[in-house]
């Protein structure tokens, strides 16, 4: 069993480095470190993971309810009367297209939640990237991560923000959350970005994240294999 563990682990090991190759990490980390002049860690965000939204005048999907409903409608009717009593149901309550019953609620908050000016944002994200320094978050955009780092375009930030904006972040339980209440908890890219975070948390980031007594125990405590600071 331990072996068949460890032929899982380093099977995923490499399944994790062709869909994120190092390179765009890189990138992302001199574009940000350069902007921001502070130490940054970056994060592979999941754009597969199909998120719920929790916010009035939202649908499940995210998208503003009212808004191309009809267009929406018409078109899986089209695509067959078998399917289309599932896609009825799925349009009018947010869920998109098959299974209407497949998306975690992630976002929450109030009408017009802070979160939002993210979320639209991340939507149209192919390769996505959570970045946190000690006063600063944002989300940049490499593109797909599979392909030939040669070929693709530069990173774009699609959002980002500063300490007055008030935007906590907690790695604790992976949520983004703004002064009006509103929250995101972000999904990661497998297991991979769990051990890169686990390796290279920044002290002091974001600083109004307030870490638990638990997070501040595990940064004063060295790891394994690495000295104690002031050492």
């Amino acid at each position: 069993m331990r072996k068949l563990a460890e032929r899982e682990r380093r099977a995923q090991a490499t399944v994790d480095r062709i869909l994120v190759r190092p390179e765009y990490r890189g990138r992302v980390e001199e574009l940000m470190r350069g902007r921001w002049h502070e130490p940054v860690i970056v994060l592979r965000l999941d754009e597969n993971v199909a998120l719920g939204f929790d916010v009035p005048g939202r649908r499940l999907d995210g998208t503003v309810k009212g808004r191309r409903l009809v267009r929406r409608l018409f078109w899986n009717i089209a695509r067959g009367v078998g399917g289309a009593a599932v896609n009825v149901f799925s349009l009018f309550n947010g869920g998109g297209v098959g299974n209407p019953f497949r998306r975690e609620i992630r976002v929450t908050g109030p009408a017009n939640a802070m979160a939002l000016e993210l979320l639209d944002e991340l939507r149209s994200a192919r390769g996505p990237w959570l970045v946190c320094s000690p006063s600063h978050l944002a989300v940049v955009d490499t593109g797909s991560t599979y392909v030939d780092p040669a070929d693709a375009p530069p990173p774009r930030i699609l959002w980002q923000a500063a300490n007055p904006q008030g935007a906590r972040i907690s790695f604790r339980k992976r949520t983004i959350t703004w002064p009006d209440g509103s929250t995101f908890t972000f999904p990661l890219h497998g297991d991979a970005e769990v051990r890169h975070l686990r390796n290279h948390h920044v002290p002091g980031c974001h600083p109004l994240a307030r870490p638990s007594r638990r997070e501040v125990s595990s940064r004063l405590s060295p790891r394994p294999g690495r000295p104690a600071t002031g050492a």
